[in-house]
């Protein structure tokens, strides 16, 4: 059913497939882009990792399906539900993931996540991915909000949302299923203004 708004939606559709999904700059030489077909096996290996495994439920079990997941990417940028990039180095290495997903453009809403391989963690790779994607999300696409959930027994992810400036607001009981059951999740967001 299609129900007419009382407010013009906050993003017009269109608005931003009509353009390739964009390359993004982050501090300290990072540089987000779209994933192509020859970083499968670098994703394939981070769910390798137990520490990524345990906050990440969907995993790959091969690169075959890992270009399947890269093909599914790009028709979200297309359709205009989704962003999705490769966190690289100065280098071109690839050294994590962020994601901006659920796009509601009557709101103005977004959610972002990401994940770091084993080998960059501790030097803030996370917290300027997640601080590059928010600021092109908020100032340039022109989302109002961009949510982040994680775990409440992920400290790590707290400490990245609060860093780039993600304010806690809240804890959402049960609202995730992780391998060892159901996880409290709490919620961050940054809003245009932050």
């Amino acid at each position: 059913m299609t129900r007419t708004l009382s407010t013009p939606p906050v993003i017009e559709a269109g608005a931003l497939s009509v353009r390739p999904q964009p390359v993004l700059p982050a501090a300290g030489g990072l540089l987000l882009r779209p994933w192509a077909e020859p970083d499968a096996p670098v994703f394939l290996s981070a769910y390798a990792d137990e520490a990524l495994r345990r906050w990440h439920t969907r995993r790959p079990t091969s690169e075959e399906q890992i270009v399947g997941w890269f093909d599914g990417y790009r028709e979200d940028w297309e359709r205009e539900k989704g962003a999705h990039w490769a966190v690289t180095g100065a280098t071109g290495e690839v050294l994590g993931r962020t994601a901006l997903r659920g796009f509601d453009f009557d709101d103005g809403v977004a959610w972002v996540g990401y994940w770091v391989l084993p080998a960059a963690r501790g030097a803030g790779v996370a917290t300027r991915a997640l601080t590059a994607v928010a600021a092109w999300a908020l100032d340039e696409a022109g989302f109002h909000r961009v949510e982040l959930e994680h775990s409440v027994h992920n400290a790590a992810s707290c400490g990245v949302a609060g860093k780039a400036g993600f304010a806690l607001e809240g804890t959402k009981r049960r609202a995730a299923v992780h391998d060892d059951g159901p996880h409290d999740m709490h919620l961050h967001a940054r809003v245009r203004g932050d």
